[in-house]
């Protein structure tokens, strides 16, 4: 693949897959472009080589051309997006700026050069999605696979099920080579505060509250960010152009499952790692009390979906893919990569 632009690098996922592409491919070049809003951060992909940041807005199709031109770029793989449930209920229009107008003006750069120009080059789109495109599950109800009709809830899942339709539709109308993966829910490092598992760490080692929507009993499967790496490689490796593919951790858990994991996962490390009571003295472990007393039940989110699952059996034949690691290994992890790495999320916490 040589050159690969990679929008949204600074941010989680594409972080990590911009460290999983220059270990798995260390002859590619990676161009990363992100417009660095509060989720992405420079320092994500420091270390990384290959990787040059080039700081500007999806939406900025004269850019992107240059770019693809000027690069040689045959190969874009789509991260870059507003992806914060709770804030695209209070704000819905960057969501759809982002998400929509954006992922228009990369097809539209992608169309331009690829297509218009005549090059007749072999070229890859891959559009990153979401599992939330496809609603709510019933406890009984088989998971999601790619034929599950579109059901969005959130200002966010439709703004994504938005560009889920645009991609799709480039394929048929125009002919760009593009393929689209809707992953479930990603955990790991570099993970922006906000979500459940790395705010429910750091609140765990400040002694704040680990603040439970409702009842608790929302499901979620849960997706180890290198295992969804993975997953994109093999689309973009072996996937069929128009295609789309599930791509899901196969554990299916409660958030009160996964935050008494956390709470517990928080105690053993206090009791493994010297000096992590002095590091962290307002957490309850450095005082020998449990974790789950920081837990605090508090009003639902609104339209919060109750369950998510994914069927990943198409993803598994076609390409490939298999994940590596089970729920366990992954959080174990992911929390001993924030407690080694105070000095990645610490500035982020006053944000």
């Amino acid at each position: 693949m040589a050159n690969v632009l990679v929008t949204g690098g600074a941010g989680f996922i594409g972080g990590n897959f911009v460290h999983y592409w220059g270990k798995t491919h260390p002859d590619d070049s990676v161009i990363v472009l992100d417009c660095l809003t509060y989720a992405g951060n420079r320092s994500t992909i420091e270390g990384v080589e290959q990787a040059e940041l080039v700081v500007g807005d999806i939406r900025d199709t004269d850019l992107v051309e240059k770019l693809l031109r000027e690069r040689d770029i045959a190969t874009i793989v789509h991260f870059a997006a507003e992806s914060h449930v709770d804030r695209s209920i209070t704000g819905p229009d960057a969501f759809i700026d982002t998400n929509i107008l954006g992922t228009n003006s990369l097809l539209k750069a992608a169309r331009a050069v690829w297509l218009d120009a005549g090059s007749g080059r072999a070229h890859r789109f891959h559009h990153i999605s979401t599992d939330e495109v496809y609603g709510s599950l019933g406890p009984t109800d088989p998971a999601f696979a790619e034929t599950t009709q579109y059901q969005p809830n959130s200002p966010y899942s439709a703004s994504k099920a938005a560009s889920d339709h645009l991609v799709r539709a480039y394929h048929h109308t125009y002919g760009l080579d593009v393929t689209t993966t809707n992953c479930s829910n990603n955990y790991g490092p570099y993970h922006y505060p906000e979500k459940l598992i790395p705010l429910f760490v750091l609140n765990a080692l400040s002694g704040k509250p680990l603040p439970i929507y409702g009842d608790g009993m929302n499901v979620r499967d849960w997706l180890y960010v290198e295992d969804h790496c993975r997953g994109i490689e093999a689309a973009l490796l072996n996937g069929k152009p128009g295609e789309t593919y599930n791509i899901g951790g196969g554990e299916e858990l409660p958030n009160m499952a996964v935050i008494d994991r956390i709470c517990a996962e928080v105690d053993r490390a206090f009791e493994e790692i010297e000096g992590l009571a002095a590091r962290y003295p307002d957490a309850p472990a450095a005082k020998g009390r449990p974790t789950s007393e920081l837990k605090t039940f508090v009003e639902d989110r609104k339209g919060h979906d109750r369950r998510y699952a994914i069927d990943e059996t198409k993803a598994r034949a076609e390409i490939g893919y298999v994940p590596q690691h089970d729920f366990e290994n992954g959080l174990r992890n992911t929390l001993r990569w924030y407690l080694e790495n105070e000095a990645w999320w610490r500035p982020l916490q006053v944000k």
